[in-house]
C-alpha cells in the first residue's frame, strides 16, 4: 500500500535534496577545476577568469612534464613504501594493543587505557619530539616516518572498542578447548572485526600517503623524500624547474598547468581506494562508536 506524503514532508525533502546537491558541488567543484586546468593550455589558462566547466584548449603537456620528472617517479617509490610498511606496523601495533586494553582480567588495564586516553590530550610538543626522534637515531632514515608516529591513539580506541562487542562467550569456549590469546586474536577477534580493521586501513593508508610534515622535519636526504614533499616543493615554493628546463617564453605559464596536473597525479591514487572500502565505512566506524 502506498503510503501518500503530505506537502510538509515533500517539501522537506526538496529542500534537503537542494541543499545536498549544493554542498556536493561545492566539495566537487575544486577538484573537477584542477582536472580541467591540468589539461587546458597554458596561454588560455592564464587569460581566463570565472568558473571553468571544461578545459581550455585541450594539452597533455603538463602531464608529459610531471611523468618525465625524475622527482614523481622517486616520490611515488618512497610514498608506496612508506603506505604499505607504515600500515602493516600501525595496524599490528593497533590490533594487538587494542586487543589487551578490551579483555577482561589484564592487570592493570584501567590504568593503561587512561595513559593512552590522555595522549589524545595532551601532547609533548615538536622539540621534544624531535629530541627523542635524535636520541634514537632516527633522523634521517625511513624509520623517522613509520615509527614514531605508528600508533594512532583515536584508531585504538576504536578498534578496542569493536574488539568488546565480540561476545565474551566465544573467548570462554575457545579457552575451554585449550586457545591462548594469540589463537583467540587471529582466529575469532580478527575475523569478527573485519569492517572496523579495513577502516583502520583506509585511515593509516590515507595517513600515510598525505604524511609531508615528519619527511620535512626529519628527512634531509632526497632520496627519502616522499611524493607529497615534492608536492609541497611545487605547490608552495612554486619550484617547477625541473618539468620546465626545455621551455622557454612560455614556462611561467607551464608552471602554472604543471602545478594542477602534479595535483592529480598525486591524488587520484588513493581516491582508487575509497570505492573498494566504501561497504565496511560506516559499518566499520559504527561498531567501534557503540561503547564508551
Amino acid at each position: 500500500m502506498k503510503i501518500r506524503r503530505t506537502p510538509g514532508e515533500i517539501l522537506f525533502e526538496a529542500a534537503n535534496l537542494l541543499i545536498l546537491s549544493i554542498l556536493v558541488l561545492l566539495t566537487l567543484y575544486p577538484f573537477i577545476h584542477v582536472l580541467f586546468a591540468s589539461f587546458s593550455n597554458p596561454a588560455q589558462m592564464a587569460s581566463h577568469s570565472g568558473v571553468l566547466l571544461w578545459p581550455i584548449g585541450f594539452e597533455l603537456g603538463a602531464y608529459q612534464s610531471v611523468l618525465e620528472n625524475p622527482n614523481i617517479l622517486l616520490g611515488y617509490q618512497n610514498t608506496l613504501f612508506y603506505v604499505l610498511a607504515g600500515t602493516v606496523i600501525s595496524l599490528a601495533l593497533t590490533i594487538i594493543s587494542a586487543y589487551v586494553l578490551s579483555r577482561k582480567g589484564y592487570l592493570y588495564k584501567k590504568f593503561f587505557n587512561l595513559v593512552v586516553v590522555v595522549t589524545m590530550f595532551f601532547s609533548g610538543g615538536l622539540i621534544p619530539f624531535y629530541l627523542q626522534v635524535q636520541s634514537l637515531g632516527l633522523t634521517n632514515t625511513r624509520w623517522a616516518l613509520l615509527l614514531p608516529s605508528a600508533l594512532s591513539t583515536y584508531n585504538l580506541m576504536v578498534m578496542r572498542t569493536a574488539f568488546q562487542s565480540i561476545p565474551d562467550s566465544l573467548e570462554e569456549s575457545a579457552r575451554i578447548d585449550g586457545a591462548h590469546d594469540f589463537t583467540i586474536l587471529t582466529r575469532i577477534v580478527v575475523p569478527l572485526s573485519t569492517p572496523t580493521i579495513a577502516i583502520m586501513i583506509l585511515f593509516y593508508g590515507v595517513g600515510q600517503w598525505n604524511s609531508w610534515f615528519n619527511a620535512m622535519v626529519f628527512l634531509r636526504s632526497r632520496d627519502l623524500y616522499p611524493l607529497q614533499l615534492f608536492l609541497r616543493e611545487i605547490l608552495v615554493l612554486s619550484d617547477t624547474s625541473d618539468m620546465t628546463t626545455n621551455m622557454t617564453s612560455d614556462r611561467e605559464l607551464m608552471g602554472e598547468t604543471i602545478k594542477y596536473a602534479t595535483i592529480i597525479v598525486t591524488t587520484v591514487p588513493i581516491l582508487c581506494v575509497y570505492p573498494f572500502l566504501q561497504k565496511y565505512f560506516v559499518k566499520g566506524i559504527m561498531i567501534g562508536a557503540v561503547k564508551g
